[in-house]
């Protein structure tokens, strides 16, 4: 196993008040230093509240104070909770290790005036990144689909191992959001995929579940309005019900149905799917939900739920989180969705799974370790 030596200089201690942008004073204070970048770079810091961009990795600039030290002065009014990472103006070149993959978020938990240092040595070169592993299966790449209101984006279609073996069986199709890193870590962000397609090729030699076809929808830089609450993301679920589904449908065979589809992500894009399986019951009739954004910041789709007033809809949520970092910030919101799925009728363990676990961090390999169970649940050959 390839040694990873100590990158990372991280001290916390209470200082003086920092003076920020508008001229307000603040106690909470990022500083990063890189022996290597030269002062005149542009260094910028993005992370999970708006203030830092909501991972726009080009947005928030940070002041170069000299001697390779950028700073950057955080509002008194922040979450509890705070994740953030640091770029060069993309995410092909943002903070990383000696082993070439991206650093994990950063997390802070602010608590009166607080400085943070980072000392950061490494950054990716924007060059192409290769990885060990390969996809497992058939894939196919449809490219730049258009849909009105939403940039173009790549689909990546994984088929059954059987698909090309018995031409005359239909199968379920499961649409997941962020598509590039479902299959192949040389497309995901982080150098680490889903390993969906490793999953369902073991759970196919069991014989425990339906196998769907997977369609990776690709995000963009605009993921965040994709997937939250908005026109951009009304735009983006009618790109995915108008153009993607009937495309899939025409050129794979598939079970059209709503009782055969179902959508999945994680982060906003468990909220999207949330989002799109309860106001498009005709289209999806299930959701893959990890570690679902229902209700953080000025986002609450609880509420939404709490107001309907119609009858039950026939669907089934698989919904999970973790126990480290973001993930604290989540679980308040996904204990109230909890109940409010129970208030409106749905019945834990039949209509809606939900699974915990409390050392898992919000990241693509923690919600890898959960997708066995969570195909078993909502495809099980005795359900």
């Amino acid at each position: 196993m390839k040694k990873v030596y100590p990158l990372i200089l991280l001290v916390i201690f209470i200082m003086t008040a920092c003076i920020n942008n508008h001229n307000k004073q603040t106690g909470i204070v990022i500083e990063m230093q890189s022996p290597e970048l030269a002062d005149t770079i542009s260094v910028y810091i993005t992370g999970s509240i708006s203030v830092l961009g909501n991972w726009d990795p080009a947005t928030v600039k940070m002041q170069s104070l000299g001697n390779h030290i950028w700073r950057f002065c955080l509002p008194d009014q922040v979450p509890e909770l705070i994740e953030y990472k640091f770029t060069l103006g993309s995410w092909e070149k943002e903070a990383g290790g000696a082993n070439g993959l991206p650093l994990q978020n950063f997390i802070l938990k602010p608590k009166g005036d607080t400085l943070v240092k980072h000392e950061i040595y490494f950054w990716l070169d924007g060059k192409p990144r290769t990885f060990q592993g390969e996809i497992t299966g058939n894939v196919k790449y449809h490219r730049q689909m258009h849909g009105e209101g939403i940039l173009d984006r790549d689909l990546v279609v994984l088929l059954p191992n059987t698909y090309e073996l018995n031409t005359n069986k239909h199968y379920p199709v499961l649409y997941m959001h962020d598509g590039q890193n479902l299959f192949d870590p040389a497309t995901s962000s982080y150098g680490v995929d889903w390993q969906i397609d490793e999953t369902l090729d073991s759970l196919s030699k069991t014989d425990q579940i339906e196998i769907p076809i997977v369609v990776g929808i690709y995000n963009t830089n605009e993921r965040t309005a994709d997937y939250t609450i908005g026109k951009q993301s009304e735009a983006y679920a009618q790109f995915v019900v108008d153009v993607v589904k009937p495309f899939i449908d025409k050129n794979y065979r598939t079970l059209p149905e709503a009782e055969n589809t179902a959508v999945g992500g994680s982060s906003y894009g468990g909220l999207i799917s949330f989002k799109m399986a309860w106001e498009y019951p005709n289209i999806f009739s299930k959701a893959f939900c990890l570690s679902p954004a229902f209700k953080v910041q000025n986002i609450d789709y609880v509420q939404n739920v709490l107001d309907y007033k119609g009858e039950r809809k026939n669907l089934t949520f698989y919904i999970d989180n973790g126990g480290l970092g973001l993930e604290e910030q989540l679980q308040p919101g996904i204990e109230d969705m909890l109940k409010a799925l129970e208030e409106k009728g749905y019945k834990k363990d039949k209509d809606f799974f939900w699974v915990s676990d409390k050392e898992a961090r919000h990241f693509e390999s923690d919600w890898a370790k959960r997708m066995p169970q969570a195909f078993v649940l909502m495809y099980s050959k005795k359900n």
